[in-house]
């Protein structure tokens, strides 16, 4: 073959490889360029939202239907105020219950909605009056220490 041939093999396998890697670190970093095209706002307080970060997913039974737009601390009931930003062809009812889970290996945290039986449907700037915080492990595991520890005393 020729050298010029050769090299423009090359140079095309080295720009598929960039290509793919940048593709990677996006989806990796939730930093995709598709965004939501018509959405709605929806707002939760929690306790504790744990490592929740800002363009993080929101999922109801598995699927996204919207992402993480904003994260406040409200100084007056000193809760953490998450915005919420839902695709617009998904509506849930007034009494959707919203929960920080974790997922995957590195322990990627989204916001789960599980639809409730209302028939009243959310609407644009409405709150999820009913949210669960996020488990913190080491809390747990602190629990469980100090509770052994108590029987023990109890023991003696």
């Amino acid at each position: 073959m020729n050298r010029s041939v050769v090299d423009l093999w090359v140079g095309i396998f080295v720009a598929i490889g960039i290509a793919a890697l940048l593709f990677l670190a996006l989806k990796v970093g939730n930093l995709s360029t598709a965004h939501l095209s018509e959405s709605y706002v929806l707002t939760a307080k929690f306790d504790n939202i744990g490592g929740l970060k800002v363009r993080g997913p929101v999922k109801s039974a598995g699927v996204v239907v919207g992402r993480i737009d904003d994260i406040q601390f409200d100084s007056k009931t000193y809760e953490a105020v998450v915005t919420l930003k839902i695709d617009q062809r998904y509506r849930f009812p007034k009494d959707t219950f919203a929960s920080v889970y974790t997922s995957g290996l590195l322990g990627e945290q989204y916001v789960g909605l599980d639809a409730g039986g209302d028939e009243k449907m959310l609407n644009a700037g409405d709150a999820i009056a009913k949210t669960q915080s996020a488990v913190v492990l080491e809390k747990m595991i602190s629990q469980f220490l100090f509770n052994k520890a108590a029987e023990g005393q109890e023991k003696q």
